[in-house]
């Protein structure tokens, strides 16, 4: 299934198990899904099964969302008792979509305690209480934490059966383009590891420092190597140990669950010639999650700049991690977007991608580790393996066949959807927005929403097309993305439209959040003259030079 196809489906308001190999586009998917449903005006509540997999999609996990934390079973007090909280019965009372990131390392037991919650704050027996529930991940991965030598997957519940699951089954690959590697990765993913898959594997084998990159990061399996090896390596470099501490806004226990998913360590330390990976994709395109380079020097604030692989210099500026709930900032942490890439853990890793990498899986112990390792890197000509053992190219067995089912559920939706007229989809669709109470607008009443507010009659195309792009309701990533342009250049093109009297603050009120706004126009206040870089430092990096500027407009 395309990506297109399976966002057609999501759009229907059916409950959606997204799945597909690593690099087949889930987020992206999943991403365009969240921005259609706001464009709507619907609020999707994003969680995911682990603190770095929420950080990522800037959601919480799903045990703080449901209120359950760290238990392991619920009795019915216990659930009376949760569901009794002021702050967790509203949160799910209003929900109306709910997101589970990373469904593969959620166990069926957490699984159900969220579903329990959920009835009986909503009051309805039908599962999640009559949420649309959207599950995403790949079973192949990493699996859930297991107490036991039994592992409870979520698709083992009475729950998942209830949720009558539509199964779409990404198929294309966005992160591998190497035949050779795919048919390796393809192989472990199957069960069917054969010689010469190990044979390709083999010609990746490294022994000394000097076969392999000095900037390519370090993967184990145990967070005692990692550990060691980014002390030992920062220590070997000369020169003064910058420290970059981790500021942050909103109730402590919030706070704590961020810095514990975030992938930025509260303390960074740097020194001139440190390999550095970021944690965080830039709004502007100039680095994304995982992207390798060399710390060259510091910027006039004392911040680092970075020397990427492709020889970019980049002034590397605080960014937020944010937890997000109907569409508000409950909580966020700053911090510059880089983690020493000398080494870390295979787990860490999920959700990356990478150019090469280093990789000790000799002491791989849990099914899916190495091919979540292996798949984190594009080519097989970037794999660089110090140590290969049997575990490591085992995937679950029981997953095996439940790969088979997933897929078949996948082709039958596919053909089912491809049967269906154009007008039934629109028609499902339209349904699902009225439903939850959004509101539906086709090509003709945007463009006579645009019309409305005045339309873009006489400016030049550039600035007509942003406009248009900003009055449309996407994000400032999104308008960025279909123009073509960087962040800046788009905030930019809006400027000029306020010059000319072009722009209203209903054009792009919604490119910000809300609750950064009294923030941003009280530091305006208290710096003089126009140069916004005082501002920047006296918020402390919290906000973007975009977020500000785009508040500046608004005064």
């Amino acid at each position: 299934m395309t990506q297109g196809e399976a966002l057609t489906i999501l759009k229907t308001g059916a409950n959606v198990y997204l799945t597909g190999e690593p690099g087949s586009g889930k987020t992206h998917t999943i991403n365009a899904f969240v921005a259609w449903l706001r464009a709507c005006g619907i609020e999707p509540s994003v969680t995911a099964a682990t603190g770095i997999a929420a950080t990522h999609v800037s959601g919480m996990t799903l045990h703080s969302w449901s209120g359950i934390g760290i238990s392991e079973s619920l009795s019915r007090a216990d659930v009376d008792r949760i569901a009794s909280k002021e702050h967790v019965a509203r949160r799910i009372q209003k929900a109306k979509v709910l997101i589970i990131e990373e469904i593969s390392m959620l166990s069926a037991a957490t699984f159900e305690m969220a579903d329990a919650i959920c009835r009986e704050v909503r009051r309805t027996d039908s599962p999640f209480g009559g949420l649309v529930v959207v599950l995403v991940g790949d079973f192949f991965q990493l699996p859930p934490v297991s107490r036991n030598s039994e592992v409870q997957f979520a698709y083992r519940s009475p729950v998942w059966r209830d949720l009558n699951l539509i199964t779409c089954y990404l198929t294309e690959q966005y992160r591998q383009d190497d035949p050779e590697f795919l048919g390796v990765l393809s192989a472990i993913r199957s069960g069917l590891v054969e010689e010469m898959h190990y044979e390709h594997l083999t010609t990746r084998r490294v022994v000394t420092d000097e076969e392999h990159p000095v900037d390519a990061p370090k993967l184990f399996s145990h967070n005692a190597d990692v550990d060691r090896i980014n002390a030992a390596e920062l220590a070997k470099l000369p020169g003064k140990v910058m420290r970059f501490r981790m500021s942050d806004k909103g109730k402590d226990t919030l706070v704590e669950g961020l810095k514990r998913g975030c992938l930025s360590p509260e303390v960074l330390e740097l020194k001139e010639g440190a390999a550095v990976m970021f944690t965080k994709n830039s709004p502007q395109g100039k680095f994304v999650n995982g992207t390798l380079g060399i710390v060259a020097g510091w910027g006039a604030d004392g911040t680092p700049i970075v020397k990427t692989k492709d020889g970019l210099r980049i002034t590397t500026e605080p960014m937020e991690w944010q937890l997000e709930e109907q569409g508000k900032v409950k909580a966020s942490v700053s911090q510059i977007p880089l983690r020493l890439a000398y080494a870390m853990t295979v787990h860490k890793s999920q959700g990356m991608s990478m150019d090469a990498a280093i990789m000790d899986l000799s002491r791989a112990f849990e099914y899916g580790q190495g091919y979540v390792a292996l798949s984190r890197v594009r080519r097989l000509s970037g794999v660089y393996l110090t140590g290969l053992n049997q575990r490591a190219l085992e995937v679950h067995p029981e997953i095996l066949e439940k790969d088979r089912d997933f897929r078949a559920a996948s082709e039958a939706a596919r053909d089912a959807f491809d049967e269906m007229p154009e007008a039934d989809k629109i028609s499902m669709q339209k349904k699902f927005v009225k439903a939850l109470g959004g509101a539906w607008l086709d090509e003709g009443a945007k463009r006579e929403a645009r019309n409305m507010k005045g339309g873009t009659g006489g400016l030049p195309g550039r600035l007509a097309e942003t406009l248009q792009a900003a009055r449309d309701g996407k994000s400032l990533k999104e308008v960025a993305k279909e123009r073509g342009l960087v962040a800046s250049t788009i905030v930019h093109h809006l400027e000029e439209l306020a010059e000319l009297g072009k722009l209203v603050r209903a054009d792009f009120a919604h490119l910000v959040p809300m609750d950064v706004i009294d923030e941003i126009h009280e530091a305006l206040a208290t710096v003089k003259g126009d140069k916004l870089s005082p501002v920047f430092h006296a918020l402390r990096g919290r906000h973007s030079f975009e977020t500000i500027r785009l508040v500046r407009l608004m005064r």
